[in-house]
């Protein structure tokens, strides 16, 4: 019997629901993902996804979970499509088990469906929907320190084939989206507050300068114009975490000038 191939952890960034749709640099990334990043198959996934926020983490349990379509204002197909992927209760259960034993309280929950960030990056990568794929929460009131913990409570997944999927947005700042004169061009011209927030992290990531990561908000250039929240950065510090801390920029691109699509691939 061959070994279990140890996983790497990644970090996407999943864009609007319609990305699924519409030719871009990232959606080409995503359904390429396992060569362009150097992912060998897991057994299972546990997504952590920024649309999914708690007060503590919360682990879903579902064996079939259903769909959340949580936005409005997309093209009418995006509201029927699915993505069949089964889940699995005992990793649901390891997971909980992982964090409980580093002393984080954990919850495990009943009926949440896939939302988009689970579901949009995961149609792109692993078409087939044949890999289980169990949920984790972010906990937005906490800080990046605390996610790195939970991430690197996840470590022992690795070892066992189960890949950890963080879910969210290199840059997040829907008001600069959506200007005065309505949604800004696929194509948009990239502002320098944007490139240098993208290039600071691939800068640090590289380095693996983690004290200057998780205290980003205060030493990366124009941290707070780029997240003036930052759940949609936080699922990158669980696969950090995860992965092994040692990092590297598998996909860099930008959609409507101001929200960077970069990836990350972290392992051991």
């Amino acid at each position: 019997m061959s070994a279990t191939q140890a996983m790497p952890a990644l970090f996407v960034s999943h864009g609007a629901p319609n990305m699924i749709l519409h030719d871009s640099a990232t959606r080409r990334f995503l359904g390429d993902a396992a060569r362009a990043a150097a992912l060998p198959r897991p057994k299972a996934i546990v997504s952590v996804s920024a649309h999914f926020p708690s007060i503590r983490p919360a682990v879903v349990v579902d064996a079939k979970p259903a769909m959340i379509y949580d936005f409005g204002g997309f093209e009418r197909e995006l509201y029927s499509m699915v993505y069949p992927a089964p889940g699995e209760p005992a990793l649901a259960a390891r997971v909980g088990d992982l964090l409980t034993a580093a002393g984080h309280e954990t919850i495990l929950v009943e009926g949440r469906g896939f939302d988009h960030g689970t579901w949009v990056p995961l149609k792109l990568m692993y078409p087939e929907a044949d890999i289980p794929v169990v949920q984790l929460s972010v906990q937005p009131r906490r800080d990046p320190a605390h996610h790195l913990a939970i991430g690197r409570a996840l470590a022992p997944l690795a070892a066992e084939g189960v890949m950890v999927v963080g879910s969210g947005s290199l840059t997040h700042n829907l008001h600069e989206v959506f200007g005065p004169t309505g949604m800004a061009p696929q194509n948009a011209p990239v502002p320098a507050w944007v490139a240098e927030f993208a290039d600071w992290i691939a800068e640090k990531v590289a380095a693996n300068d983690i004290e200057a990561l998780l205290d980003y908000r205060a030493r990366a250039p124009h941290a707070v114009r780029n997240h003036p929240t930052d759940e949609h950065l936080l699922p990158l510090f669980v696969a950090l975490g995860a992965g092994g801390e040692a990092g590297v920029r598998v996909h860099h691109a930008y959609d409507f000038g101001v929200l960077a699509m970069d990836a990350y691939r972290f392992s051991a």
